[in-house]
């Protein structure tokens, strides 16, 4: 790798800063083709699974758009690409656009990053669109993502803001759960849904916002595990994470058979690391998948495997929400799968 690990770990590129966007060439040309005819909705709910870009592209949307506020003068522009040395683009990678307004989580008081985004964010809209657009173009503002506005404040005052839409005002909500959002919020967006990446865009993107080579053989292994997340093979890449999966891998594949000893080493890891637990319980959900592909017409199987899948997410859910200790967890799931795989 071109960087050292733990920068490949702690500072990719944020969203704001990359202007490469890989695998949503639909999504784009979908944008582009309503802002071309000039009949622009002024809501838009970008949708998809976690890490796959979503609010990659709605930057690379408010930059296009900030920077050509005409839309009958790229009638024959074929992509929302800009040159990453134009003076829009530099601006919102530095969060200084006037005519842009980014709601995101951001750090509190006592150093930690918030879980919501306040209802005192929300109330800058009014602030933003109320004042005339400072280059004369349109105002534009990011919500990533509307699914931590805070309830019910914050994602009250959304609608109210979407429903009598200030003129050349520009929504981009994102949203990795868009059916848990308020009906008023999604009726009023169109919706730009983006697909999960294949393994080579994963690769690529994950390579431009780490900054290292795609050729590399961490990130390969990384964009395999991912599920055509680009946020997730980042977290992947060379690190814990990976060797965890693998670890746990290679105890699935041994099943019915369990090895006590390596159970007790990743109980032991997840209790010190506990934001481990996701990737744990990912690799036992991706081996169950595999599983149901395998059974696809074996009724009887495919039910048992539904009934663990359910029994896997439920004990999951509530170590983590009641913090129980891991190690019992584990034990659990391996006990529950060997038993099955003998069946």
């Amino acid at each position: 790798m071109t960087r050292s690990e733990d920068e490949n770990k702690s500072d990719p590129r944020p969203p704001r800063e990359t202007t490469a966007l890989f695998g949503h060439d639909a999504a784009e040309r979908e944008f582009l083709a309503v802002y071309r005819s000039g009949r622009v909705p002024h809501a838009w709910l970008i949708a998809g699974e976690p890490g796959i870009g979503k609010a990659t592209i709605a930057y690379r949307i408010a930059r296009f758009v900030l920077a050509h506020p005409d839309p009958s003068r790229v009638r024959t522009t074929t992509s929302l690409a800009l040159d990453p040395d134009h003076p829009t683009g530099r601006r919102v990678a530095v969060n200084a656009h006037p005519d842009l307004l980014a709601l995101e989580r951001t750090f509190g008081d006592n150093g930690k990053m918030r879980t919501v985004i306040t209802v005192e964010q929300v109330r800058r809209l009014a602030t933003f669109f109320g004042s005339t657009a400072g280059e004369g173009g349109w105002r534009v503002c990011i919500v990533d993502s509307a699914d931590e506005l805070k309830l019910p404040e914050g994602s009250n005052a959304i609608p109210k803001m979407l429903e009598e839409p200030p003129a050349r005002s520009l929504f981009l909500l994102v949203s990795h759960a868009p059916g848990r959002l308020l009906p008023t919020i999604r009726s009023r967006c169109r919706r730009l849904t983006l697909k999960p990446l294949g393994q080579g865009d994963v690769v690529r993107a994950a390579s431009v916002a780490l900054g290292v080579d795609a050729a590399d053989s961490a990130l390969a292994k990384a964009a395999a595990a991912a599920r055509g997340s680009v946020a997730r093979a980042i977290a992947l890449a060379g690190g814990p994470m990976l060797a965890l999966r693998e670890k746990v891998a290679e105890l699935l594949s041994a099943l019915p058979a369990t090895d006590p000893q390596t159970l007790h080493a990743i109980g032991d890891q997840l209790e010190r690391d506990r934001g481990l637990l996701d990737v744990f319980v990912g690799a036992v959900r991706d081996w169950l998948s595999g599983r149901l592909d395998a059974d696809a017409n074996d009724k009887a199987r495919l039910a048992r495997i539904a009934e663990l899948w359910d029994r896997v997410n439920h004990s999951a859910r509530d170590v983590e929400t009641f913090n129980l200790e891991r190690k019992p967890l584990v034990f659990a799931i391996f006990g529950l799968l060997a038993e099955a795989s003998r069946g």
